[in-house]
């Protein structure tokens, strides 16, 4: 087992490790063989408040260091990701029950958006700004918000922490991170750690490893945080952003999606079938971007569902050790549970199984599904595994108004044999991002990330960072006298 199971297992406070004070712990289980890795004691809402008040100390020195001094410390964090690759994805296979290949995809971004925050401290910029008034100066200064935090997901945990510990870090913020409960040391402990080894100093990020059945709301009403950044579901989503909005907090949500992959008449359906089975099936589908539904033009749908349910069927399930294995097990039995149950509604309603995956505790086998009725809700909702709805259509017109048909409006993608037939099909759809003759599935630093609807809030990386995790401050100077009326 990986030493950050024993040494990494305990909440960092105040630049200092240490358990938790709660009544009762964390287990942290391996979810392919149910292996303990860890236990945890949680954190109190005390804890939390320990947390957010040092990064409050802290904060004020480092928002005053000077920005070179700053970047250095994400250059040794990234040096230091670097050197401990191996021994970090041994970690996410353990934790997540992710692949060899899911591990690599994920500590390949990692290290991207480390080295974009390199960059990032040096990004804000004052402006001078005309007046009307004769003799005065209007400065705007870019600030840091103070205090962020950070509340991460269990499937790209290590990524999808530091993509927004790193940046608020990097412009000057101080952090207190919330790892989900199903991944504590690769979404919250490892993450300390790589910063304190890199010289961060004490306090600056915190990491409290807690649930809410214990501190319920602390976390989000405390005084401090100006900003909170969750990625997660739309439903825990829309409880963040309303208890932020009513303390007039900024809230930054990456939420949930029900992403499509088109197949128009003129694609290369080869291309489209591996674009396709990647988007669906990169990391069990436990992805927010995820292609949920694969629709498909009725002209060439007959040949495509043929390439597609064999590529599929040619995906090796089993131990995510395995350099072989593509399909590793959920997180949990309760999303196991959960995907039983959707694959069980779909044929309910009437839906046909081209391909039925087999169950195995949390090991849950690619499912393929076509025939579900225009109206089920399956069609409209996330599913976060790796089940997918195959679906015929008839024109482009029709594909538009299919792909819309939900809630949510994160990613997308079209594959067609002209590229501007197929931006200007984006461009009818109704989320934050689509992609052309691709799979849905993408991130890049310097990117807008973000969805429309109940997809999120805001947009992360590259200069949206400096909307994220800073704010605005207009100072102005009169040069001479003013004149006033009374």
């Amino acid at each position: 087992m990986s030493p950050y199971f024993t040494d990494l297992a305990q909440q960092y406070i105040d630049g200092e490790w240490r358990p938790g004070s709660g009544s009762w712990d964390i287990i942290d289980f391996n979810p392919y063989d149910d292996e303990k890795l860890a236990s945890i004691t949680i954190a109190t809402v005390d804890e939390v408040d320990q947390a957010y008040r040092a990064a409050a100390r802290a904060q004020k020195e480092w928002a005053a260091t000077n920005p070179y001094a700053r970047r250095a410390v994400f250059e040794k964090a990234l040096r230091l990701v670097e050197e401990r690759e191996e021994e970090i994805s041994e970690a996410i296979v353990a934790e997540l029950g992710g692949t060899r290949l899911k591990a690599a995809f994920e500590l390949h971004l990692a290290k991207e958006f480390l080295r974009e925050a390199v960059h990032l401290a040096l990004r804000p910029e004052g402006r001078i700004v005309p007046s009307p008034v004769d003799g005065k100066e209007n400065r705007v200064y870019r600030v840091p918000v103070g205090v962020v935090g950070v509340i991460s997901p269990f499937n790209f945990p290590f990524l999808l922490s530091l993509k927004s510990v790193a940046p608020a870090l990097a412009l000057g913020n101080g952090v207190v991170l919330k790892p989900h409960q199903n991944t504590p040391i690769v979404g919250g402990s490892l993450v300390a750690k790589i910063f304190e080894d890199a010289g961060l100093p004490g306090g600056l990020l915190n990491v409290v490893i807690t649930d809410i059945a214990e501190i319920g709301d602390a976390f989000l009403e405390h005084p401090v945080p100006k900003v909170i950044s969750f990625t997660g579901s739309d439903q825990v989503g829309r409880h963040v952003a309303t208890v932020c909005a009513s303390l007039f907090k900024r809230s930054v949500l990456e939420l949930g999606g029900n992403s499509a992959l088109v197949v128009l008449d003129d694609a290369d359906l080869d291309y489209a079938v591996d674009a396709a089975v990647f988007s669906r099936y990169v990391h069990q589908g436990q992805v927010c971007m995820a292609a949920n539904r694969v629709l498909v033009d009725r002209s060439v749908a007959d040949a495509f569902t043929e390439k597609f349910v064999a590529k599929v069927k040619s995906l090796k399930a089993g131990d995510p050790r395995d350099p072989g294995t593509v399909i590793g097990p959920v997180i949990n039995s309760q999303q196991a549970d959960a995907l039983a149950g959707v694959v069980e509604q779909a044929l309910a309603e009437g839906a046909t199984a081209l391909v039925r995956g087999a169950r195995t505790d949390n090991l849950v086998e690619p499912s393929v599904l076509t025939g579900l009725p225009a109206d089920s809700a399956l069609l409209r909702q996330e599913v976060f595994g790796p089940v997918v709805f195959l679906v015929p259509f008839d024109g482009e017109e029709e594909a538009v108004r299919i792909v819309n048909d939900t809630p949510y409006g994160l990613s997308g993608a079209v594959h067609t044999g002209d590229v501007e037939r197929g931006v200007n099909f984006a461009k009818r759809i109704d989320t934050g991002m689509f992609h052309v003759n691709d799979g849905t599935v993408h991130d890049e630093p310097i990117v807008p990330f973000g969805g429309e609807k109940h997809s999120g809030i805001g947009r992360l990386n590259g200069d949206t960072m400096l909307d994220a995790f800073t704010t605005v401050k207009w100072i102005s100077v009169q040069h001479g006298r003013s004149g006033f009326p009374f």
